[in-house]
């Protein structure tokens, strides 16, 4: 037992194993290779996780189609693989072919459903309880609602219980709170409503009082633009 993991280990196998799992192993190598798995259990174990790292490749690769340059390297390096005298890493090749074409499908389909690119813009003004301050807001369609990224100046850092909180608001007053922060820099606020009939947004001063509804001292202000 002791030989056969060395030779494992160290032999041609484990590469042969991953060209067996994905479908590149020369047909003349083929059979010999089954009848040995079918003697080994150690090689039976070692095939069966090369196949689940294919299978987990070409199942991600089904849900996001790769851009054609890509799938064309792929091929090329495929291509490669069976010219004489190429060698794979040991127990790497499907594995790393898994991550790479999962690491692509997954950034594909957080890029490709994110955004529907709907998109509005709206600059904040001061009111008298804060007239130095002033901000800027883009607020984006996702998936998940509207991302809102404000940046405001002039607004001092609020902490110990007190803090500013985002608001939108449709023409009936109906009032729907985006979110809360300490300081107005880079902040990300999130809207389940639609700008488009909620369509001004303030920013509020609040304290951790038990209370939701909003203590109506604005700070900043804007018009949505349609």
């Amino acid at each position: 037992m002791r030989r056969r993991r060395q030779n494992l280990n160290g032999g041609e196998q484990p590469a042969e194993l991953a060209a067996l799992a994905d479908g590149s192993l020369a047909p003349e190598r083929r059979a010999e290779l089954e009848a040995q798995i079918a003697e080994s259990p150690e090689l039976a174990e070692l095939l069966a996780e090369q196949e689940r790292a294919v299978g987990f490749a070409r199942s991600a690769a089904s849900e996001v189609e790769a851009p054609a340059g890509l799938r064309a390297r792929v091929d090329a390096r495929r291509q490669a693989r069976r010219a004489p005298g190429w060698r794979r890493p040991v127990l790497i090749g499907a594995a790393a072919a898994a991550t790479v074409v999962v690491a692509v499908a997954v950034g594909l389909g957080v890029f490709g459903s994110s955004t529907s690119g709907k998109r509005f813009h709206a600059s904040l003004a001061a009111t008298g309880l804060e007239p130095g301050a002033s901000g800027d807001a883009t607020l984006t369609k996702t998936s998940s609602g509207w991302r809102i990224e404000l940046d405001a100046t002039g607004l001092p850092r609020l902490d110990n219980g007190r803090f500013y909180e985002a608001w939108v608001k449709n023409p009936a007053g109906v009032l729907v709170p985006v979110g809360t922060f300490n300081e107005g820099r880079r902040v990300t606020l999130w809207a389940g409503v639609s700008p488009e009939t909620f369509t001004a947004l303030s920013v509020t001063r609040e304290e951790a009082d038990g209370n939701q509804a909003s203590s109506g001292r604005k700070v900043l202000v804007a018009k949505i633009p349609s």
